[in-house]
């Protein structure tokens, strides 16, 4: 008779045996590779990566990866994050420490890291609630409806964001209110196809952020919550007894996401330099009808 974790670790080779959906380990390394320039692209950029990982795998006849994939992913994510915007993050962390050790409580360094602190609660205290169905096989959330519809939503609210606001403010002077306001915003992309970079980029974008300090604002609140989330899911796929071959396959495809997410970056910042949202906007828009017909017309499942 199997022992329990040879039984468990045998149930990994079978997507959703756990309750956990682990159906990239089917795909493989030379699939997951490819998918993990998808993810890290999309990640970043504010189009939904839950969106392009429902459609890509479907248009190549090969099955959905999985929202544990998509979660564990966003590891990828923080390591681009973090090095391309590593002088602040270290000007962050380095002025914090100063800061606390010299009792210096009014320092900008330290108020904006508690900012970030405090615009992370709301996302965790939401993640915990909807845990339940957020990850799990099969949830409701990655149907192809919500999907388009959260797409389309989205692109209203980044066009009248583009619209309406006005850009002129900086990150120096960022407020409280601000932090929160974005981090709020980071509820929403708990919904597949909302885009976490897309809605804080958005919020800031609203706010009168310049176009090329709103991402800058929204990525560094963003650590934080990015962290939690996939250290969370490899949790969780540490629970479920992911096996070795499960675990390699995973890695590859964080190694290949960081490295297009961190191009991702460095597009969004050039695009949003040079030129506004707008071709975001029009993506997304785009996107979303597709996703309807699709999900209407049975092309897509």
């Amino acid at each position: 008779m199997a022992t329990s974790t040879e039984w468990n670790s045998a149930d990994m080779t079978v997507p959703c045996a756990t309750g956990i959906d682990t159906g990239f380990v089917t795909l493989g390394y030379a699939k997951v590779a490819v998918l993990g320039v998808v993810q890290g692209i999309t990640e970043l950029l504010p189009i939904s990566s839950t969106a392009h990982m429902r459609v890509v795998p479907a248009l190549l006849g090969w099955r959905d990866p999985g929202s544990a994939f998509s979660a564990a992913m966003q590891l990828a994510a923080l390591a681009a994050v973090m090095s391309y915007f590593w002088q602040d993050v270290r000007r962050l962390a380095v002025g914090s420490g100063s800061a606390i050790r010299q009792r210096r409580f009014n320092d900008p360094e330290l108020r904006l890291a508690i900012w970030i602190a405090l615009a992370t609660v709301p996302i965790t205290l939401a993640g915990i609630l909807l845990s339940g169905i957020l990850n799990t096989c099969g949830s409701p959330l990655r149907a192809l409806l919500v999907i388009g519809w959260a797409c389309i939503a989205m692109a209203v609210l980044m066009a009248l964001a583009e619209i309406l606001a006005r850009h002129r403010r900086s990150v120096e002077n960022a407020s409280l209110v601000d932090a929160l306001l974005v981090g709020l915003a980071q509820v929403g992309a708990l919904i597949p196809g909302v885009s976490r970079s897309g809605s804080t980029l958005t919020a800031a974008l609203a706010l009168g952020f310049r176009r090329e300090e709103a991402p800058r604002f929204s990525f560094l609140l963003g650590i934080p919550a990015i962290a939690l989330a996939g250290s969370k899911e490899l949790w969780e796929l540490h629970k479920a007894n992911l096996d070795m071959h499960g675990w390699s396959i995973l890695a590859l495809g964080l190694i290949v996401a960081s490295i297009s997410a961190f191009v991702a970056i460095w597009a969004l910042m050039r695009i949003l330099e040079r030129f506004s949202a707008w071709p975001f906007v029009v993506y997304r828009g785009l996107l979303g009808i597709l996703l309807l017909v699709a999900s209407s017309k049975g092309w897509l499942i």
